[in-house]
């Protein structure tokens, strides 16, 4: 972790015979992004977490796209996950716990998260379709399976209705990113001190 006057930042690079990745990420940022992965639609979706969770986040990603993109979209999470559990550092003076719910037009979707140190992923979302343009929805459960298998954290992502797949993902990303910031976020009256009564996270 770099340690700035108030910012918390990772930066990671991930290299593997399948894909090649490089993700920054600032807890304490302004909802900035810079995304270079060969899959459009899930950088619009990681756009929404920068932008609703205030989280500068940067990622170049080169993957074996000729295949298919399930190495790429996995590998980005577990990426981001290590970049995630980097910025977090001991996690003292937290909130710990982050929930949103967010609604675009029929669509509506809850996310809950515990920074708790233990992965665990919940992920209900019945997709109207099975692509969105070019993108395989099957691929949001595997990022997500990453981030949380390697930020250490339990996730529940639940669509509660929606029509329109593109409403559906980006519903959940969204609430993510407002759940996350909620989470991440520094509690004053727990300032040097560890949500837990277990004295680790």
């Amino acid at each position: 972790m770099t340690t700035e006057t108030s910012h918390r930042t990772a930066r990671v690079e991930r290299n593997t015979l399948e894909t090649q990745i490089r993700v920054a990420l600032d807890l304490d940022g302004s909802g900035r992004s810079s995304l270079q992965t060969g899959l459009p639609f899930l950088e619009h979706m990681l756009d929404q977490v920068a932008r609703h969770g205030l989280i500068d986040l940067d990622i170049v990603a080169t993957g074996d796209l000729h295949i298919d993109a399930h190495h790429t979209a996995e590998d980005i999470g577990i990426t981001v996950g290590q970049a995630l559990a980097q910025a977090l550092g001991d996690k003292k003076g937290i909130r710990r716990y982050g929930h949103a719910y967010v609604p675009l037009d029929e669509a509506l979707s809850r996310v809950v998260i515990d920074l708790s140190g233990r992965p665990g992923l919940t992920f209900h979302c019945d997709f109207t379709r099975a692509m969105i343009g070019a993108f395989d929805v099957d691929l949001f459960h595997e990022f997500f399976q990453g981030l949380v298998n390697h930020a250490g954290l339990t996730l529940h992502l639940d669509n509660l209705r929606g029509d329109n797949a593109h409403h559906q993902a980006e519903t959940l990303f969204k609430a993510f990113g407002r759940a996350l910031r909620m989470a991440v976020e520094p509690d004053p009256r727990m300032a040097g001190i560890l949500p837990s009564t277990k004295g680790a996270l």
